[in-house]
């Protein structure tokens, strides 16, 4: 196929370029190179034979000339992490919501009804709880005054009682806890939107925390692991927030990759107007602190330091329950946990 890769230049797109040229597929990327993520203005080294296009997804022109003679567009290009403040709003959903919009305006003039989305997690908010006596709920917003007093743990909304975390399959409902996370999910919604007005197919890849090689260095907007990983290469001891025993699924950027080959493949099979979402997760359950230790014995440098500082719009636990990629699209994960880490530890990060 002929593919249009929005954002081909980031952490996860030139991974998925890699991942389709490989595969025989024609890539054209379109990346704006926002100072955020590309401080150099540089993209990266892409694979020989890909049609690079320096644009930004919100300008309508760019976008329809970028579409001419695609089959399908793999959207990643966004804003992500939870930002710096709420004055973040406008520059994220500018980016992510207006972007996409954009994006879908031009792919209904142009024809274009194939569409894999880079969604996220973070739509869920906090991830899935059982209580003994309530069953399944569904935790209120976190309290200044509970992390405060480093009671990280969300309790039962109705006893109060501790709750036992859970993985969170594509079914839960969506509670986004960030502006971040509102964009995120508006993304989807509009896709959805598209694909029902215009006879589309909208797949939506829903990431977890995603790492590996070709990480920025840590910003406001960077991940965890890159934030872990940069305090290393400066010789510093990561420093965990709360107190270390976060869950979640950290699943490497190959896999994402792969994952985004097979909803391309997948995605011209689907009856018109199909939408579909997919949790895209390595299966392994780990706190933060085991990925920090892991990171940090894997490299070498000094152990991770637990500070009990928290961020207000951080949720608790939240792992993928991917059993539907799985068995809908035949993906599988290959790079597990120890081996992903100590790739990583030695990988250079992006400047």
């Amino acid at each position: 196929m002929r593919i249009l890769v929005t954002g081909g230049a980031g952490f996860i797109g030139a991974s998925v370029v890699r991942a389709l040229v490989a595969a025989g597929h024609h890539v054209r990327v379109l990346d704006a190179l926002l100072p955020a993520v590309h401080p150099t203005g540089n993209p990266p080294a892409l694979p020989a034979g890909v049609d690079f296009r320096r644009g930004d997804v919100r300008d309508a022109e760019t976008v329809e000339e970028a579409l001419a003679g695609v089959d399908a567009v793999c959207h990643q290009a966004a804003m992500v992490g939870l930002g710096l403040d709420l004055q973040d709003a406008p520059h994220y959903v500018g980016c992510n919501d207006l972007g996409t919009a954009v994006v879908l305006a031009a792919m209904a003039r142009s024809g274009v009804r194939r569409l894999v989305l880079a969604g996220s997690m973070v739509v869920y908010g906090e991830g899935r709880y059982h209580c003994a006596e309530h069953g399944e709920v569904a935790p209120g917003p976190r309290r200044p005054a509970d992390l405060d007093a480093g009671r990280f743990e969300p309790p039962c909304p109705v006893c109060g009682a501790p709750l036992r975390p859970g993985l969170v399959a594509e079914s839960a409902p969506a509670d986004p806890r960030s502006v971040y996370a509102v964009t995120k999910l508006a993304q989807e919604h509009l896709s959805a939107a598209w694909a029902r007005a215009c006879g589309g197919t909208a797949l939506t890849l829903r990431y977890h925390n995603v790492y590996g090689p070709g990480m920025p260095r840590d910003t406001p907007y960077a991940g965890v692991a890159s934030l872990f990983r940069s305090a290393l290469a400066r010789g510093e001891a990561p420093r965990v927030f709360e107190d270390g025993r976060q869950r979640r699924d950290f699943v490497h950027v190959e896999d994402v990759a792969a994952a985004n080959l097979a909803a391309l493949t997948a995605v011209g099979d689907r009856p018109p107007g199909s939408v579909r979402a997919y949790n895209v997760g390595s299966g392994e359950v780990r706190t933060i602190g085991e990925m920090a230790a892991a990171l940090a014995a894997a490299h070498g440098g000094p152990a991770p330091t637990v500070t009990g500082e928290y961020r207000l719009g951080d949720v608790r636990h939240i792992t993928a329950d991917s059993n539907r990629l799985r068995a809908e699209l035949d993906w599988l994960p290959r790079v597990p946990f120890d081996r992903g880490m100590a790739e990583f530890a030695a990988a250079p990060l992006r400047v």
